[in-house]
Protein backbone atom coordinates (compact mmCIF):
# COMPACT_ATOMS: atom_id res chain seq x y z
CA UNK A 1 0.00 0.00 0.00
CA UNK A 2 1.19 3.47 -0.49
CA UNK A 3 0.29 4.55 2.59
CA UNK A 4 2.83 2.35 3.96
CA UNK A 5 5.83 3.15 1.19
CA UNK A 6 5.23 7.37 2.77
CA UNK A 7 5.54 6.00 6.07
CA UNK A 8 8.48 4.31 5.75
CA UNK A 9 10.05 6.63 4.05
CA UNK A 10 9.14 9.62 6.59
CA UNK A 11 10.33 7.09 9.52
CA UNK A 12 13.77 6.24 7.48
CA UNK A 13 14.11 10.05 7.36
CA UNK A 14 14.11 9.94 11.13
CA UNK A 15 17.02 8.11 11.45
CA UNK A 16 20.02 10.78 11.31
CA UNK A 17 17.85 12.98 14.16
CA UNK A 18 17.80 9.83 15.97
CA UNK A 19 21.40 9.49 15.75
CA UNK A 20 21.95 13.09 16.56
CA UNK A 21 19.37 13.05 19.88
CA UNK A 22 21.57 10.08 20.81
CA UNK A 23 25.10 12.11 20.78
CA UNK A 24 23.27 15.36 22.14
CA UNK A 25 22.29 13.01 25.45
CA UNK A 26 25.60 11.99 25.14
CA UNK A 27 23.99 8.18 25.63
CA UNK A 28 27.44 6.42 24.91
CA UNK A 29 29.49 8.45 27.59
CA UNK A 30 26.37 7.88 30.05
CA UNK A 31 26.77 4.33 29.70
CA UNK A 32 30.03 4.69 30.96
CA UNK A 33 29.44 6.86 33.82
CA UNK A 34 26.93 4.17 34.75
CA UNK A 35 29.25 0.87 34.88
CA UNK A 36 31.53 3.14 36.38
CA UNK A 37 29.32 4.24 39.51
CA UNK A 38 27.81 0.79 39.84
CA UNK A 39 31.37 -0.45 39.90
CA UNK A 40 31.99 1.81 43.00
CA UNK A 41 28.18 0.48 44.49
CA UNK A 42 29.45 -2.78 45.03
CA UNK A 43 33.26 -2.31 47.04
CA UNK A 44 32.67 -3.34 50.78
CA UNK A 45 33.12 -0.06 51.97
CA UNK A 46 29.84 1.30 49.97
CA UNK A 47 27.87 1.93 52.71
CA UNK A 48 29.86 2.95 55.20
CA UNK A 49 28.75 6.53 54.21
CA UNK A 50 24.97 5.98 53.56
CA UNK A 51 24.33 10.00 52.25
CA UNK A 52 26.89 9.54 49.72
CA UNK A 53 25.65 5.81 48.92
CA UNK A 54 22.06 7.19 48.76
CA UNK A 55 23.21 10.30 46.65
CA UNK A 56 25.00 7.81 43.89
CA UNK A 57 22.18 5.24 43.66
CA UNK A 58 20.42 8.06 42.74
CA UNK A 59 22.51 8.92 40.32
CA UNK A 60 22.70 5.52 38.56
CA UNK A 61 18.82 5.32 38.23
CA UNK A 62 18.77 8.79 36.82
CA UNK A 63 20.95 7.89 34.39
CA UNK A 64 20.38 4.63 33.83
CA UNK A 65 16.67 5.56 32.68
CA UNK A 66 17.74 8.33 30.37
CA UNK A 67 19.54 5.43 28.39
CA UNK A 68 16.89 3.27 28.47
CA UNK A 69 14.63 5.33 27.57
CA UNK A 70 17.11 6.30 24.40
CA UNK A 71 16.67 2.60 23.62
CA UNK A 72 13.20 2.49 23.85
CA UNK A 73 12.77 5.10 21.43
CA UNK A 74 15.43 3.85 18.74
CA UNK A 75 13.38 0.28 18.94
CA UNK A 76 10.20 1.84 19.03
CA UNK A 77 11.60 2.87 15.48
CA UNK A 78 12.93 -0.20 14.54
CA UNK A 79 9.99 -2.18 14.97
CA UNK A 80 8.03 0.29 12.75
CA UNK A 81 9.85 -0.15 10.38
CA UNK A 82 9.53 -3.89 10.69
CA UNK A 83 5.55 -2.96 10.37
CA UNK A 84 5.71 -1.13 7.84
CA UNK A 85 7.65 -3.50 5.66
CA UNK A 86 5.01 -5.93 6.96
CA UNK A 87 2.12 -3.50 5.41
CA UNK A 88 3.24 -3.30 1.84
CA UNK A 89 3.17 -7.04 2.34
CA UNK A 90 0.00 -7.28 3.23
CA UNK A 91 -1.64 -4.12 2.69
CA UNK A 92 -3.46 -4.69 6.06
CA UNK A 93 -6.18 -1.46 6.98
CA UNK A 94 -5.78 -2.42 10.64
CA UNK A 95 -2.15 -2.78 10.52
CA UNK A 96 -2.21 0.85 8.65
CA UNK A 97 -4.34 2.20 11.33
CA UNK A 98 -2.17 0.31 14.34
CA UNK A 99 0.65 1.94 12.15
CA UNK A 100 0.20 5.19 12.47
CA UNK A 101 -0.78 5.63 16.07
CA UNK A 102 1.96 4.33 17.13
CA UNK A 103 4.31 6.58 14.51
CA UNK A 104 2.60 9.62 16.39
CA UNK A 105 3.69 7.90 19.72
CA UNK A 106 7.08 7.59 18.47
CA UNK A 107 7.28 11.66 17.29
CA UNK A 108 5.91 12.56 20.58
CA UNK A 109 8.68 10.60 22.58
CA UNK A 110 10.81 11.84 20.35
CA UNK A 111 9.47 15.20 21.32
CA UNK A 112 9.95 14.48 25.11
CA UNK A 113 13.05 13.51 24.75
CA UNK A 114 14.88 16.07 22.47
CA UNK A 115 13.46 18.67 24.99
CA UNK A 116 15.79 17.32 27.55
CA UNK A 117 18.83 18.35 25.40
CA UNK A 118 18.04 21.53 26.30
CA UNK A 119 17.90 21.72 30.29
CA UNK A 120 21.66 22.96 29.79
CA UNK A 121 21.89 24.78 33.63
CA UNK A 122 23.33 22.57 36.51
CA UNK A 123 20.21 22.69 38.13
CA UNK A 124 17.78 21.58 35.71
CA UNK A 125 18.00 18.28 37.04
CA UNK A 126 16.85 19.22 40.30
CA UNK A 127 13.53 18.86 41.55
CA UNK A 128 11.12 21.98 41.77
CA UNK A 129 9.30 23.59 44.41
CA UNK A 130 6.09 26.20 43.65
CA UNK A 131 4.70 28.64 45.61
CA UNK A 132 1.36 29.92 44.03
CA UNK A 133 -0.03 33.24 45.87
CA UNK A 134 -3.38 35.08 44.95
CA UNK A 135 -2.77 38.56 43.64
CA UNK A 136 -5.26 41.60 44.55
CA UNK A 137 -8.68 40.55 43.59
CA UNK A 138 -10.16 38.86 47.07
CA UNK A 139 -11.92 35.70 46.04
CA UNK A 140 -11.77 36.04 42.00
CA UNK A 141 -8.14 35.68 42.26
CA UNK A 142 -8.13 33.12 45.36
CA UNK A 143 -10.18 31.16 42.87
CA UNK A 144 -7.88 31.62 40.02
CA UNK A 145 -4.81 30.72 42.28
CA UNK A 146 -6.79 26.79 42.71
CA UNK A 147 -6.95 26.94 39.20
CA UNK A 148 -3.46 27.18 38.84
CA UNK A 149 -2.27 24.67 41.46
CA UNK A 150 -4.88 21.97 39.78
CA UNK A 151 -3.10 22.99 36.12
CA UNK A 152 0.51 22.09 37.26
CA UNK A 153 -0.96 19.28 39.46
CA UNK A 154 -2.41 17.73 36.46
CA UNK A 155 0.99 18.35 33.89
CA UNK A 156 3.09 16.78 37.08
CA UNK A 157 1.14 13.74 36.67
CA UNK A 158 1.36 13.46 33.26
CA UNK A 159 4.78 13.27 32.88
CA UNK A 160 4.73 10.24 36.20
CA UNK A 161 6.06 13.21 38.62
CA UNK A 162 5.21 12.82 42.34
CA UNK A 163 3.84 16.33 44.11
CA UNK A 164 3.64 16.90 47.56
CA UNK A 165 1.86 19.47 49.22
CA UNK A 166 4.22 21.65 51.48
CA UNK A 167 2.01 24.43 52.84
CA UNK A 168 -1.31 25.65 51.99
CA UNK A 169 -3.53 28.96 53.05
CA UNK A 170 -7.27 28.56 51.87
CA UNK A 171 -8.98 31.53 50.35
CA UNK A 172 -11.59 33.50 52.15
CA UNK A 173 -15.06 32.21 50.57
CA UNK A 174 -13.56 30.05 47.62
CA UNK A 175 -9.79 28.83 46.68
CA UNK A 176 -6.39 29.44 48.02
CA UNK A 177 -4.25 32.96 48.96
CA UNK A 178 -1.33 30.94 48.65
CA UNK A 179 0.35 27.02 48.56
CA UNK A 180 4.02 25.68 47.88
CA UNK A 181 4.26 22.42 46.54
CA UNK A 182 7.08 20.10 46.13
CA UNK A 183 7.14 18.79 42.36
CA UNK A 184 9.96 15.39 42.40
CA UNK A 185 11.23 14.00 39.09
CA UNK A 186 13.69 14.19 36.15
CA UNK A 187 14.55 17.77 35.30
CA UNK A 188 11.28 19.14 37.46
CA UNK A 189 13.07 22.21 37.42
CA UNK A 190 14.22 21.98 33.75
CA UNK A 191 10.61 22.29 32.82
CA UNK A 192 9.38 24.15 35.11
CA UNK A 193 11.55 27.50 35.72
CA UNK A 194 10.01 28.55 32.88
CA UNK A 195 6.82 29.07 34.43
CA UNK A 196 7.81 31.62 36.98
CA UNK A 197 6.29 35.01 36.93
CA UNK A 198 2.74 36.56 37.14
CA UNK A 199 -0.36 34.74 35.33
CA UNK A 200 -2.92 36.67 34.14
CA UNK A 201 -6.89 35.56 33.98
CA UNK A 202 -9.54 36.97 32.20
CA UNK A 203 -12.86 35.52 32.57
CA UNK A 204 -16.78 35.88 33.41
CA UNK A 205 -16.56 35.81 36.81
CA UNK A 206 -18.79 33.47 38.74
CA UNK A 207 -18.60 35.26 41.93
CA UNK A 208 -20.06 38.14 40.55
CA UNK A 209 -24.17 38.26 39.48
CA UNK A 210 -23.99 41.09 37.37
CA UNK A 211 -22.02 38.58 34.83
CA UNK A 212 -19.43 41.10 34.27
CA UNK A 213 -15.78 40.48 33.30
CA UNK A 214 -13.03 40.00 35.76
CA UNK A 215 -9.25 40.14 35.07
CA UNK A 216 -7.18 38.19 37.80
CA UNK A 217 -3.83 37.72 38.67
CA UNK A 218 -1.80 35.01 40.65
CA UNK A 219 1.88 34.61 40.98
CA UNK A 220 4.66 31.68 40.92
CA UNK A 221 7.55 31.26 41.98
CA UNK A 222 9.44 28.06 41.23
CA UNK A 223 12.86 26.91 42.88
CA UNK A 224 15.55 24.16 42.57
CA UNK A 225 15.19 21.75 45.73
CA UNK A 226 18.93 21.59 46.19
CA UNK A 227 20.66 18.65 46.89
CA UNK A 228 23.28 17.68 48.87
CA UNK A 229 26.02 18.83 46.53
CA UNK A 230 25.04 22.78 46.79
CA UNK A 231 26.29 24.05 50.15
CA UNK A 232 24.50 27.09 51.21
CA UNK A 233 25.25 27.61 55.88
CA UNK A 234 22.99 29.21 57.62
CA UNK A 235 23.46 30.66 60.85
CA UNK A 236 21.48 29.46 63.67
CA UNK A 237 21.23 32.95 65.34
CA UNK A 238 20.28 34.40 61.67
CA UNK A 239 17.15 32.30 62.40
CA UNK A 240 13.66 32.77 63.92
CA UNK A 241 11.26 29.45 64.12
CA UNK A 242 7.67 29.75 65.26
CA UNK A 243 5.71 26.66 65.81
CA UNK A 244 2.10 26.89 65.11
CA UNK A 245 -1.26 25.03 64.74
CA UNK A 246 -1.58 23.63 61.09
CA UNK A 247 -4.40 24.14 59.24
CA UNK A 248 -6.59 23.63 55.62
CA UNK A 249 -5.93 20.78 53.54
CA UNK A 250 -3.49 19.05 55.50
CA UNK A 251 -5.77 16.12 56.75
CA UNK A 252 -7.40 15.37 60.74
CA UNK A 253 -3.84 15.42 62.00
CA UNK A 254 -2.92 18.59 61.27
CA UNK A 255 -5.34 21.01 64.15
CA UNK A 256 -3.96 18.40 67.19
CA UNK A 257 -0.56 19.79 67.95
CA UNK A 258 1.71 22.55 67.07
CA UNK A 259 3.63 20.75 64.33
CA UNK A 260 3.05 23.84 61.85
CA UNK A 261 6.32 25.54 61.20
CA UNK A 262 7.58 29.38 60.13
CA UNK A 263 10.94 30.00 59.48
CA UNK A 264 12.22 33.56 59.08
CA UNK A 265 15.92 34.48 57.87
CA UNK A 266 16.26 38.09 59.46
CA UNK A 267 19.05 39.13 57.40
CA UNK A 268 17.27 38.70 54.32
CA UNK A 269 12.96 38.66 55.88
CA UNK A 270 12.70 35.54 53.89
CA UNK A 271 10.06 33.89 55.30
CA UNK A 272 9.06 30.10 54.79
CA UNK A 273 6.70 27.59 56.10
CA UNK A 274 5.34 24.22 55.80
CA UNK A 275 2.67 22.43 57.65
CA UNK A 276 2.12 18.80 55.23
CA UNK A 277 3.90 17.02 57.77
CA UNK A 278 2.89 15.24 60.64
CA UNK A 279 5.80 15.88 63.03
CA UNK A 280 7.51 19.63 63.96
CA UNK A 281 10.91 18.15 63.18
CA UNK A 282 9.92 16.90 59.33
CA UNK A 283 8.38 20.56 58.99
CA UNK A 284 11.54 21.99 60.19
CA UNK A 285 13.88 19.87 57.60
CA UNK A 286 11.50 21.04 54.92
CA UNK A 287 11.54 24.81 55.68
CA UNK A 288 15.18 24.45 56.08
CA UNK A 289 14.99 22.75 52.49
CA UNK A 290 12.67 25.58 51.46
CA UNK A 291 14.54 28.60 53.01
CA UNK A 292 17.93 27.08 51.24
CA UNK A 293 16.60 27.01 48.17
CA UNK A 294 15.35 30.92 47.75
CA UNK A 295 18.41 32.29 49.35
CA UNK A 296 20.17 30.38 46.79
CA UNK A 297 18.12 31.69 44.15
CA UNK A 298 18.27 34.98 45.39
CA UNK A 299 22.25 35.13 45.76
CA UNK A 300 21.83 33.72 42.25
CA UNK A 301 19.98 36.75 40.92
CA UNK A 302 22.05 39.24 42.78
CA UNK A 303 25.16 37.73 41.57
CA UNK A 304 26.50 37.52 45.25
CA UNK A 305 28.69 34.71 47.17
CA UNK A 306 27.81 35.55 50.45
CA UNK A 307 24.36 35.26 51.64
CA UNK A 308 24.75 37.73 54.50
CA UNK A 309 24.64 40.20 51.78
CA UNK A 310 21.47 39.96 50.76
CA UNK A 311 18.62 42.52 51.11
CA UNK A 312 14.61 41.26 51.55
CA UNK A 313 13.54 44.22 48.68
CA UNK A 314 14.51 42.16 45.91
CA UNK A 315 11.19 39.27 47.32
CA UNK A 316 8.82 42.20 45.61
CA UNK A 317 6.43 40.86 43.32
CA UNK A 318 5.92 43.08 40.26
CA UNK A 319 1.92 42.54 39.52
CA UNK A 320 1.96 44.22 36.03
CA UNK A 321 4.54 41.99 34.59
CA UNK A 322 2.79 38.94 34.13
CA UNK A 323 4.37 36.00 31.54
CA UNK A 324 0.81 34.64 30.06
CA UNK A 325 -2.64 35.70 30.03
CA UNK A 326 -5.15 33.03 30.03
CA UNK A 327 -8.44 34.11 28.48
CA UNK A 328 -11.77 32.61 28.54
CA UNK A 329 -13.96 35.42 27.46
CA UNK A 330 -15.01 37.36 24.94
CA UNK A 331 -12.61 34.43 22.95
CA UNK A 332 -10.86 31.70 24.32
CA UNK A 333 -6.56 31.62 24.15
CA UNK A 334 -3.67 31.17 25.95
CA UNK A 335 -0.78 33.36 24.98
CA UNK A 336 3.11 33.47 26.72
CA UNK A 337 4.00 36.99 26.21
CA UNK A 338 8.00 36.18 26.04
CA UNK A 339 7.77 33.66 23.21
CA UNK A 340 4.02 34.60 21.21
CA UNK A 341 3.12 30.93 21.87
CA UNK A 342 -0.61 30.67 22.18
CA UNK A 343 -2.83 27.83 22.49
CA UNK A 344 -6.70 28.09 21.56
CA UNK A 345 -7.89 25.39 24.03
CA UNK A 346 -8.00 27.22 27.22
CA UNK A 347 -9.88 23.52 28.87
CA UNK A 348 -6.63 21.79 27.56
CA UNK A 349 -4.31 23.90 29.18
CA UNK A 350 -5.94 24.24 32.32
CA UNK A 351 -6.14 20.58 32.32
CA UNK A 352 -1.91 20.52 32.40
CA UNK A 353 -1.05 20.62 28.93
CA UNK A 354 1.98 22.84 28.88
CA UNK A 355 4.38 21.50 27.30
CA UNK A 356 3.74 23.85 24.07
CA UNK A 357 5.04 26.70 26.39
CA UNK A 358 7.71 24.92 27.71
CA UNK A 359 9.27 23.61 24.85
CA UNK A 360 8.94 27.47 22.86
CA UNK A 361 10.61 29.31 25.85
CA UNK A 362 13.29 26.65 26.29
CA UNK A 363 13.67 26.76 22.59
CA UNK A 364 14.14 30.56 22.92
CA UNK A 365 16.55 30.31 25.33
CA UNK A 366 18.55 27.93 23.60
CA UNK A 367 18.59 30.58 20.39
CA UNK A 368 19.59 33.63 22.97
CA UNK A 369 22.51 31.53 23.68
CA UNK A 370 23.62 30.48 20.60
CA UNK A 371 22.47 26.73 20.45
CA UNK A 372 20.85 25.75 17.51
Amino acid sequence: MLEFEQIKYELENMEDDLQTLREALHINETKDRVAELEARAQEPDFWNDPEKAQEIQTQITRLTRRVQRMENLSNEWEDLIVLCEMGIEEGDQDLLDETKTSVEKLKRDYDTLRLETLFTDEYDRLNAILTLHAGAGGTEAQDWTSMLYRMYIRWAESHNFEVEELDYLDGDEAGIKSVSFRISGDNAYGYLRSEMGVHRLVRISPFDSSGRRHTSFASLEVLPELDKSIEINIRSEDLRVDTYRASGAGGQHVNKTSSAVRMTHLPTGVVVQCQSERSQLQNRETCMTMLKSKLFAMAQQAQLDRIEDLKGNQMDIAWGSQIRSYVFCPYTMVKDHRTNYEEGNVDAVMDGELDGFINAWLANKQKASGGH
